[in-house]
C-alpha cells in the first residue's frame, strides 16, 4: 500500500474528525519519465459522522466508483463511522501515453501530458462516461473547439427520451454542461463541465465526459484546438520496471476473458487474485515461488 508521510497522514486524520477534510486532488502536476512506475499517491482517510462515499469522493477529487472499487466491502451510504478508507490516487499511465488527451473509459479518467522545460507532465482528473446505450466512443480525436458559459441544445435523440427538456439552456445553475465545454472531432461529443457533479467518476451521461466544476476549469485553460484526445477503454494497465510487474485492473462493461503476464515469472495466484478483485488500485505482482 502507497501511504503519504507521517505528518501528511496525521493532519488527514485531524481533519477528517473535524468534518473539514482536505485532500490534494488527483490534478496535482506530476513529472513522468521512462523510469515512472506508478502516479501519485495513495492516501488513508478516517470516515467522519455522517459521511458517505459520494461526499467523500466529491471532496477528495477522486471518481465515486474509483473511491468505491478501491474499497470492497464498505457500505458506500452507511460507511462506519472511524472506517479507514483508501484513497486511490496512485495510477498506472494507460499504454502509449503520449502529449495530449488521454481518456481511459474502464478506469474513468483523463489524463493531460505535456512537454515543458525538458520533462514530460501529467496531470490526473476523474470523469464520468457515457451510461449503456449511450456509450462514449473509442478513437482517435481532437479537440475542435473551447467554449466558455456554453449554452445548452439537447440533441434530438434526447428530447425523444425526455421530451419535456426545453429547446435550449442558457448558461447558469441549470445548465448540464457546466461552465466549460471542450468540443470534440467526434460528433455530439465532448469534455464538460457539470451542474450535477456526483456523477462524476460513474458511467451516467449521454456519451460526453463529465469533469467536477473546478476540474474543467483547470482544463479547459490548458487545451485548445488542436489539441489530441485519445479515447480508450484499457481494464488492465500494466508495467514492467527493473524486474518488476506492477498491474493495476479494473471492473469494465467488458472484461477480457482471459489475459496474460508478460511471462510466466510471476506468482498465479496472486495474479488471479488481483484480477479478480479488480479493485483498480496499481499492485506489485511478485514473482513464483
Amino acid at each position: 500500500m502507497f501511504k503519504p508521510s507521517a505528518i501528511a497522514l496525521l493532519i488527514l486524520l485531524l481533519a477528517a474528525t473535524a468534518g473539514q477534510a482536505w485532500f490534494p486532488r488527483l490534478t496535482e502536476e506530476m513529472n513522468i519519465t521512462s523510469r515512472t512506475a506508478i502516479i501519485g499517491h495513495n492516501l488513508d482517510y478516517i470516515v467522519g459522522p455522517g459521511e458517505t462515499l459520494m461526499e467523500i469522493a466529491r471532496r477528495a477529487g477522486i471518481g465515486f466508483d474509483n473511491l468505491l472499487r478501491a474499497n470492497p466491502g464498505i457500505n458506500p451510504w452507511k460507511p462506519p463511522v472511524r472506517q479507514r478508507l483508501l484513497l486511490p490516487k496512485a495510477v498506472l499511465a494507460p499504454d502509449l501515453i503520449r502529449p495530449g488527451i488521454t481518456i481511459n473509459l474502464a478506469e474513468l479518467r483523463l489524463y493531460l501530458v505535456w512537454d515543458e522545460g525538458g520533462a514530460r507532465k501529467v496531470r490526473v482528473y476523474p470523469v464520468g462516461i457515457g451510461r449503456e446505450g449511450w456509450a462514449t466512443p473509442v478513437g482517435e480525436y481532437r479537440v475542435s473547439v473551447v467554449i466558455d458559459n456554453p449554452d445548452w441544445t439537447p440533441p434530438a435523440s434526447l428530447r425523444l427520451e425526455k421530451p419535456e427538456l426545453p429547446g435550449r439552456v442558457p448558461p447558469g445553475p441549470d445548465n448540464p454542461l457546466g461552465s466549460r465545454w471542450i468540443g470534440l472531432t467526434a460528433e455530439g461529443v465532448g469534455i464538460h463541465g457539470s451542474n450535477q457533479p456526483y456523477g462524476v467518476g460513474r458511467r451516467v451521461s449521454h456519451g460526453c465526459i463529465r469533469l467536477y466544476p473546478e476540474d474543467i476549469l483547470d482544463l479547459a485553460g490548458r487545451v485548445k484546438p488542436g489539441t489530441p484526445v485519445r479515447i480508450v477503454d484499457q481494464p488492465v494497465k500494466q508495467i514492467l520496471l527493473d524486474g518488476r510487474l506492477y498491474l493495476e485492473v479494473h471492473r469494465a462493461v467488458d472484461m477480457p476473458a482471459r489475459w496474460d503476464a508478460p511471462d510466466r515469472r510471476w506468482n498465479p495466484e496472486v495474479l488471479d487474485r488481483v484480477l479478480e478483485e479488480a479493485r483498480g488500485i496499481p499492485v506489485s505482482i511478485p514473482p513464483r515461488r
